[in-house]
């Protein structure tokens, strides 16, 4: 492992120093347009080679010096694809950048009311955003710049001012267009002329519901519907209408997601497709830096949930899929937000969030995310206190490289808190649920910080790189109370108190190289990448038990009849690498092949109390996908992958066990249901997990692996623009999780905390027009069907419905909102872990926010 250690280093090195030496020289030839109608005077021929159409090529152009002018001059007017397009905002107006691998003919513009219009033929457009690329007011004085494909290989800009229309200059190198847009002046007969007025409606209110890629879940910058998984992407829009203050609001709106345990209060768990979901952070697995906390979601973006086995992009993992959490990055243009929550239980947060440019030329720019939450509880004696800050700097090296460095830091103080109790009856105890069965005083402390570096560079249009490293550090002190087992007379249980001292460190580095390349007429994006991991866990305590609380009429004075006794100490250090390659084929314009796979090496070594064991395993995970458009909107995909778990522990003849496997089966349909707009998804779905542990039933006292789980279901997505400000985010998930085998548990036992019937529907309207425009409501329902308790199917959980309403009203710079959660004040079970952790929901909470930017 040492010699991969090495490995490791040396390649990162290598990357970096790459990255750095990779720098392109550009050409810059501006022609000066005329006001209503623009022309460039003279465009310069390209210096980049044709797009490659075999390997053999694409590998030579690597190599080989760049042609003289003289042989791109012929290709201006070959169709090109224009596969970037940026918009800045500048001292003038903007800057309108099109980049694309040959040079792009001259436009033909023109001026229609407040839009200037310019036309480029021999183009189309193979944009990450899809067929079209729009912005809404990205400059004072510009109402919207829009860059759309038309028939015959025609790519239309069109640039909207508000009061008048705009005025340009372009100008071209090798394969860029530039346009250096200034806002028009409107003259006194523009001014009364109601007819050319332009008003933007929809993206100001905040109607993004929809987001068509999720780049750091997939590893590559390709369109959701593209893709053979079921992809969803909760927006930052849907997070702020929410009011949502913890993860279990975020990630509720992905069918099929569903809360299952908060870890005794200190972190949240979920249940995806009948098994436990994998955390992640912007591509990091999360769960390894401590099981201990919630994220703070003060510099969280987005929340992107990949569904299925996702082992060949991120190693060992449940096959349900994994949830990943997306920061905010620092932005080039200056925001500074200050918003402050408050609500029902004495909660408490404001936050801010500051970004913009550190020099000039906007090259270093940073972001700053601070958080204080302070909050009381339903649950009485439950409060918290925690404090989050988040620093980020990027700095774009040149056009082609940015290096970003993130840090974070946490401090968060809590009670530990189990929830509920189950009867000997099986049933929930009847006991209020404000309830707490716990020591108020009993308070863990967590301090956590993270470090994060990220290089992006790009070689050329086809060739680029990312690489990641993270260090994280936490520790975790304090004292625990709670409940130790069951009741001889279902009224007084037995109480322990621990005094733990845990420490875990991580350190991750990934690296992805992704290649664009033609095999003839086939299209080929490339993945190829490597991830190491080593964790480290050091965690002792002192114990104690014999104390009783009844929880009927619970008291805090325990009476422990002894001392606090040393219990346990116990040091692992894990050490994990993967290797894997992707290839995403489009064999046809509406035909894409994905096949791939991940090898993967697992190395533990743990001692406990003295007695050393260790656990070795490697796995091979395959994926193969296909995607089919039988026409544009609507894509059909169906795909086959596997994923791995290590487990712990030796057979009879002390042989360690195999790595549990994940089998998963999909087919789907993915619906562009208004483009760019509104989109479902529909997905079909077998998943099998093998190699459970089980009774070995000739050796009561040892296990075999003949254990066999598996969930079958269908799922619906549906998310974005109904019409301009009426927004939506709906799901709905069947999920059929049972025991197929075991030598212990019955076949046919139901899957503990999974609903067989999950649904979720958030909408939002805000008015566009009118004295009343910015004020927006929201309505929300979510129902989770009845679960089952523990995989023994001793005791079930109700269904419950909750519902939701939020007002709010946004004006210039200020933001006001009003949300209301559990309308109706419903009493529901929301999550389980076994007979002593049963979790009430939340009743009625209001929750208020305010937020100002300048």
């Amino acid at each position: 492992m040492h010699q991969l250690q090495r490995l490791f280093w040396l390649t990162g090195l290598f990357s970096v120093v790459l990255a750095a030496a990779a720098q392109a020289d550009s050409l810059e030839v501006s022609a000066v347009s005329e006001t209503e109608v623009i022309s460039v005077e003279e465009l310069e021929p390209s210096a980049d080679p044709a797009p490659a159409t075999t390997v053999e090529e694409w590998m030579s152009q690597m190599e080989a010096p760049a042609p003289p002018p003289e042989a791109a001059t012929d290709l201006a007017q070959a169709l090109t694809e224009i596969t970037n397009v940026q918009v800045s905002e500048t001292a003038d107006g903007l800057q309108l950048t099109l980049e694309a691998a040959t040079p792009l003919a001259e436009p033909q513009t023109s001026v229609v009311d407040n839009a200037l219009t310019a036309e480029i033929a021999n183009a189309v457009l193979s944009l990450p955003e899809g067929e079209v690329f729009e912005q809404f007011a990205p400059a004072e004085g510009i109402a919207l710049v829009r860059v759309t494909e038309l028939p015959d290989n025609r790519v239309q800009i069109s640039i909207t001012g508000t009061e008048a229309p705009p005025q340009a200059q372009i100008s071209a190198d090798a394969g860029t267009l530039v346009l250096s847009v200034a806002p028009g002046v409107a003259t006194a007969t523009d001014a009364d002329d109601e007819a050319i007025q332009v008003v933007v409606t929809g993206e100001e209110a905040g109607s993004d519901y929809f987001v068509p890629n999720a780049p750091s879940t997939l590893r590559t910058d390709v369109d959701i519907r593209d893709t053979p998984s079921s992809v969803t992407v909760i927006p930052q829009q849907v997070i702020e209408d929410q009011a949502a203050t913890n993860v279990r609001d975020i990630v509720r709106n992905a069918a099929g997601v569903s809360f299952s345990n908060s870890n005794s209060g200190r972190q949240e768990r979920f249940i995806l497709r009948g098994f436990q979901a994998e955390r992640f952070r912007n591509g990091f697995r999360d769960n390894f830096t401590s099981s201990i906390t919630e994220i703070d979601l003060a510099n969280i973006e987005r929340v992107e949930v990949l569904r299925g086995p996702a082992s060949i992009l991120f190693g060992q993992a449940e096959p349900s899929g994994i949830i990943n959490f997306v920061t905010k990055q620092p932005l080039r243009e200056p925001f500074y937000e200050l918003a402050f929550t408050m609500g029902s239980f004495d909660f408490t947060r404001p936050i801010l969030d500051f970004t913009g440019p550190l020099t000039a030329d906007g090259s270093l720019a940073y972001r700053l995310n601070a958080a204080y939450e302070n909050a009381g509880s339903f649950r009485n004696g439950v409060d918290t206190e925690r404090f989050f800050v988040a620093p980020t700097l990027s700095w774009e090296i040149s056009d082609d490289t940015e290096l970003a460095l993130e840090f974070s830091y946490l401090d968060d103080t809590r009670p530990v808190d189990t929830g509920l109790v189950v009867l000997s009856d099986d049933e929930v105890a009847d006991i209020p649920f404000d309830t707490f069965l716990g020591e108020p005083d009993a308070r863990l402390a967590l301090e956590e910080t993270r470090t994060e570096l990220y290089l992006d560079h790009r070689f050329n249009n086809n060739l680029s790189l990312r690489s990641g490293l993270r260090y994280t550090a936490a520790s975790e002190t304090g004292p625990r109370v709670g409940i130790a087992g069951n009741s001889e007379n279902d009224r007084n249980f037995p109480v322990f108190e621990s005094i733990s001292d845990v420490y875990r460190e991580t350190f991750t580095a990934q690296t992805d190289l992704i290649a664009e390349f033609n095999t003839g007429g086939i299209e080929h994006t490339l993945l190829f990448g490597f991830e190491y991991a080593n964790i480290s866990r050091e965690e002792s305590n002192e114990f104690r038990e014999g104390a009783i609380i009844d929880i009927f009429n619970p008291s805090r004075d325990f009476a422990f009849p002894s001392e606090l006794e040393p219990g346990f100490e116990f040091k692992e250090n894990t050490d994990s690498f993967g290797i894997y390659l992707q290839d995403q084929i489009a064999i046809f314009d509406n035909l894409q092949l994905v096949i791939g796979g991940r090898f993967d090496t697992f190395d533990s070594e743990s001692e406990f109390d003295g007695e050393s064991s260790e656990i070795e395993a490697d796995a091979f995970s395959p994926r193969i996908g296909i995607v089919y458009q039988p026409v544009e909107p609507i894509s059909l995909y169906a795909s086959y992958t596997r994923s791995f778990t290590p487990q712990g522990g030796t057979d009879v003849e002390g042989e360690p066990f195999d790595p549990e496997r994940g089998t998963g089966f999909e087919v789907g349909v993915k619906t562009d249901i208004i483009p760019d707009r509104l989109f479902s998804t529909l997905a079909f779905y077998d998943t099998t997990l093998s190699n459970i542990t089980t009774a070995d039933p000739n050796n009561p006292d040892f296990s075999i692996q003949t254990g066999e789980q598996r969930s079958r279901g269908i799922e619906l997505d549906v998310q974005g623009e109904i019409l301009p400000g009426w927004n939506i985010f709906a799901g709905y998930a069947y999920t059929d999780a049972e025991v197929t085998e075991d030598n212990d548990i019955p076949e046919g036992n139901r899957l503990p905390d999974v609903p067989e019937h999950n649904f979720n529907l958030w909408t939002n309207y805000t008015i566009q027009e009118g004295d009343l425009a910015g004020l927006g409501f929201g309505a929300g329902v979510f129902y989770v069907s009845e679960r089952a308790g523990d995989i023994n199917n001793s005791f079930f959980v109700d269904g419950y419905t909750r519902v939701d309403a939020a007002i709010s009203y946004e004006r210039e710079n200020y933001r006001f909102g009003l949300n209301f959660q559990n309308l109706f004040n419903a009493k529901f079970i929301e999550g389980v872990r076994g007979r002593q952790e049963v979790y009430p929901g939340t009743p009625f909470t209001v929750i208020g926010t305010v937020s100002v930017e300048f």
